[in-house]
């Protein structure tokens, strides 16, 4: 009986890890071709790169709109898995800086490397939205996890004892959440801004505009000074 169980056992193990092997296989591809095509690259180039059938690649992680959002969540993770907030190495960078400065410096250089590569995905799935309820859902659910984190960097800031008082953490959330979009980033790119220009902007913008004055102006440096 007991040798009967481990068997068992042994195959569900064995087949858990082929299953995660698959999974991996499939989002790698995934990544990797939607990066540099874009979302309109069809599931079956997936498949193929994967070395796996189309109803695998749906069966392991979903349709174009659940593999979209897991590209999205490996690119902001740097790493070969959709990687949840609190593990990424910039917000990890974040938090341990000490002064709002410092912390919106480092956000604003990740967001310069990062929405080159994310904003277009998120655009794709806006326009993708208008037809497809799957992928207005997905676009959603990616804009409300969005606002929940710009929200835990507003409560990050306000620890720091240098926000301005007259704005509550809501507030400075929402001006965050709105100017670090791939709406916005799309509108900049087109008048011609690079990805270090806005990253730069952002920065400037966002001490300027919610930072206590006395921080940055008894600093002696301009809120653009890198």
């Amino acid at each position: 009986m007991t040798s009967t169980v481990k068997r068992r056992s042994y195959r569900s193990d064995v087949r858990a890890a082929q299953a995660a092997a698959t999974r991996d296989a499939v989002l790698i591809a995934a990544r990797d071709l939607f990066t540099s095509e874009g979302y309109d690259c069809p599931i079956t180039r997936i498949a193929e790169r994967a070395g796996v059938a189309v109803d695998t690649v749906y069966s392991s992680v979903g349709r174009k709109p659940a593999l979209v959002l897991a590209v999205i969540d490996m690119v902001l993770g740097d790493t070969d898995q959709p990687l949840p907030a609190e593990q990424r190495g910039y917000v990890q960078r974040i938090r341990a800086a000490s002064g709002a400065r410092e912390k919106i410096e480092i956000y604003t250089a990740a967001l310069a490397h990062l929405l080159p590569v994310v904003a277009p995905l998120q655009e794709a799935l806006r326009d993708a939205g208008r037809k497809d309820p799957d992928c207005a859902e997905t676009l959603k659910r990616l804009d409300d996890r969005r606002a929940g984190n710009m929200l835990l960097f507003a409560q990050d800031l306000r620890a720091t004892g240098e926000l301005r008082e007259d704005l509550d953490d809501q507030q400075v959330a929402d001006l965050v959440w709105s100017t670090n979009s791939a709406e916005h980033f799309a509108l900049l790119s087109r008048r011609g801004w690079s990805p270090q220009r806005i990253g730069a902007h952002l920065a400037d913008l966002w001490t300027r505009t919610l930072l206590d004055p006395e921080v940055w102006i008894s600093s002696g440096r301009p809120p653009t000074a890198r």
